[in-house]
């Protein structure tokens, strides 16, 4: 279906500075609006529940599921993750623009449904650079960050199916990146089309 918002899709591995790209371009573009996912994984550190994840117990995820209202679910790191099909049709369908973050597999379920969403996928510059990272970042044990390294093998695999790429090597050129992404695709003629028909019309333009 087309809608007259933009749908932007960001994947990365573990690592990679996903969340701090997406929190820094929502405070430049107060346009963009947040979509935000359902998880049955505790809250880490000082997120809170509807801000970064709706956090659910396996139970009430399980209803979800049974009810259709996931756009996309996935297991990923032994929890489950899932977008409201609900949230994102409203919000898009009403002009907004959107910006998910998300793993590579809903990803690419997403732009099976959403034919215009937009797959941004965030690389780090080195192996050395992500594991580094994960280690500062001080929440998991070693056991875990080498299995999010492991994951982060199969995972960057797939930013070839992605319509952007980012590497993430100084945080400053890479949210530059991201907002000159952002603000490209709503000067593309079919984004243009669908936002502006009014203009379009009115200057006989089909």
């Amino acid at each position: 279906m087309d809608y007259p918002g933009n749908l932007f899709v960001v994947a990365a591995p573990s690592g990679a500075g996903k969340s701090s790209l997406v929190k820094a371009l929502m405070e430049l573009d107060s346009a963009i609006q947040p979509a935000v996912s359902h998880t049955t994984r505790p809250p880490r550190g000082q997120e809170k529940h509807g801000r970064e994840y709706f956090f659910l117990s396996t139970e009430e995820f399980d209803s979800m599921v049974k009810r259709d209202a996931f756009l996309e679910w996935a297991h990923v790191h032994g929890h489950r993750y899932g977008t409201s099909r609900h949230t994102i049709e409203e919000r898009v369908a009403h002009g907004a623009d959107v910006i998910l973050e998300i793993d590579f597999q809903g990803a690419i379920n997403i732009k099976q449904i959403f034919s215009n969403a937009i797959l941004i996928f965030i690389l780090p510059p080195s192996w050395e650079e992500l594991r580094s990272r994960l280690q500062r970042r001080g929440e998991d044990s070693p056991e875990v960050i080498e299995l999010r390294l492991q994951n982060a093998a199969l995972e960057m695999v797939q930013a070839q199916k992605f319509d952007f790429v980012i590497i993430n090597e100084l945080f400053e050129r890479a949210v530059f990146d991201l907002k000159t992404i952002v603000h490209a695709q709503r000067l593309k003629y079919s984004a243009q089309r669908r936002a502006r028909a009014e203009t379009f019309m009115a200057l006989h333009i089909p």
